[in-house]
């Protein structure tokens, strides 16, 4: 059948072929065109923001959170509501200036002072080099809870799924996918041990305003725990790799930021009253394996099965986050070929797990010294992004920063330096 005749080019058209090389879409459907970039932003905005998310909420997480509920009980929440809107200022402003940019944050940090940014590198990649070991070794400890897998083999195995994602052929959307279903999985099985534990949630929602108590040293450790080292840029990198930047994207960016923290948020909520319903009800905890005490005394042989799962799927996710992630702050975006990118996550996985079968986890002294390198990162990365807003405009082509959105990312800014001297102390106290 032969061919209809096409239609003449138009002027316009000629016109963009001579300005871009690319010839005009104008004759294209628009409106299926623009609906499928919209659920392309969309989608890859989600993936970002549990991204984001299920990097902070892995094995650490689930410790701190255990550890200041018995400790705290109902005045726990008080310290949960302050860190997230501390959490929300600063990623607020993190994100923004990486996406309005268009550049990673250690590429702002040589912009700003030539090798600040490759210092910033290095202190993430040593953090996330010892902390990813703790995340196999949760993975291990996970599969352990539910199958009575061996851990080694367990964190193993665990390392080959997470190498699977990054080596299948559409990395980026797998990823998005896995850690938005494993984010979702978590909430939802920590909710259903929440609700079976019947926590006296008024007494909770009393201390969020009117706390018994109030501790500085839990708000500092959850703020270190949800927005230090790699986290708090992890989802505003994917968003760069996935072509959301400049100002044109600047509420998508807003909305990510935020959901990304109220997401973490949700979790912690749902984790402390599942923790707190069994800790009000009187129980003592094993003090070798609290959360798996509470989940077991909450709903019995089931509660540890979804304490498994949920651990790892925390820990799977971590590994997804860190790997990604510290490999983002060791490459270039234009310049690394996207098989050489694979191919170093796929070698952080396999050095870190290396290690862990071998040593079983992370040393504590190196715990302690990669806690140090998270918590003196933090205060630099977020100061450097906090300059750019404020004195290097030409960053942000042509984008007025907001002078309220900068007030509030100095005030929590101030408290990162208090993170910081105080993640430095345990490295002192250790040679003294």
């Amino acid at each position: 059948m032969a061919k209809p005749p096409s239609k003449p080019p138009t002027k316009s058209s000629q016109r963009q072929v001579r300005r871009t090389g690319r010839p005009s879409t104008e004759n294209a459907e628009a409106p299926a065109t623009g609906s499928a970039m919209k659920t392309s932003t969309r989608s890859t905005l989600i993936g970002a923001m549990f991204l984001m998310a299920t990097s902070a909420i892995g094995p650490g997480f689930i410790t701190q959170t255990t550890t200041f509920t018995v400790q705290l009980g109902a005045a726990f929440a008080f310290a949960i509501a302050v860190s997230i809107l501390v959490d929300i200022a600063l990623q607020l402003n993190v994100w923004r200036v990486i996406g309005v940019s268009g550049r990673r944050a250690q590429e702002l940090g040589n912009l700003v002072f030539p090798g600040l940014g490759w210092a910033m590198a290095a202190l993430l990649f040593v953090g996330g080099l010892v902390f990813n070991i703790g995340n196999v070794s949760g993975s291990g400890l996970g599969t352990d809870a539910m199958f009575g897998l061996d851990p080694k083999l367990g964190g193993a195995l665990s390392a080959l799924v997470a190498i699977g994602i990054f080596v299948s052929k559409r990395a980026g959307l797998a990823m998005d996918r896995i850690v938005f279903v494993l984010g979702l999985l978590m909430i939802v099985l920590t909710t259903y041990i929440a609700i079976t534990s019947g926590p006296p949630v008024g007494q909770a929602l009393k201390n969020v305003v009117l706390p018994e108590q109030v501790e500085f040293l839990a708000i500092t450790t959850l703020i270190g725990g949800t927005i230090g080292g790699y986290i708090v840029y992890a989802g505003a990198h994917r968003l760069l790799d996935s072509g959301i930047t400049g100002p044109q994207h600047i509420r998508d960016i807003t909305r990510g930021s935020v959901t990304g923290i109220l997401i973490t948020g949700v979790m912690r909520i749902v984790l402390f009253l599942a923790i707190f319903g069994v800790v009000a009800g009187g129980a003592k905890l094993d003090p070798a394996s609290p959360a798996a005490s509470a989940f077991g005394q909450a709903a019995g042989e089931v509660g540890l099965r979804v304490f498994g799962i949920v651990l790892w799927a925390a820990a799977i996710t971590s590994v997804i986050g860190a790997s990604y992630t510290t490999v983002s702050f060791i490459t270039s975006r234009t310049r690394t070929s996207d098989r050489m990118r694979t191919a170093l996550v796929v070698a952080f996985i396999v050095v870190t797990t290396i290690i862990y079968v071998s040593v079983g986890t992370a040393p504590t002294t190196l715990l302690v010294f990669a806690g140090a390198f998270n918590g003196l990162l933090l205060p630099v990365g977020i100061g450097v992004l906090l300059w750019v807003a404020w004195r290097r405009k030409d960053l942000l082509n042509g984008y007025r920063y907001p002078a309220w959105l900068l007030g509030i990312g100095g005030a929590a800014w101030l408290l990162t330096i208090y993170l910081a001297v105080r993640s430095v102390r345990p490295v002192i106290d250790l040679f003294s």
